[in-house]
């Protein structure tokens, strides 16, 4: 699966560093990193712990 994804980045034209600071962008309504909100923008918090802000969309900071 990894090398399958590594051929969807490539193709895509994306380097790796782009994706990670991509990644590292903090949601200004929650405060975590985008990677924490799951494909429908549901913040599913840090560590294991769910997110008490009640964010439901990513919105960039």
């Amino acid at each position: 699966m990894v090398s399958t994804i590594d051929a969807q980045i490539s193709n895509a034209n994306i380097s790796k560093k782009e994706l990670i600071s991509y990644f590292r962008e903090k949601c200004k309504t929650c405060g975590h990193h985008r990677i924490m909100h799951n494909e429908f923008g549901k913040c599913e918090g840090v560590m294991n712990k769910p997110c008490m802000s009640g964010c439901d969309s990513f919105e960039s900071e």
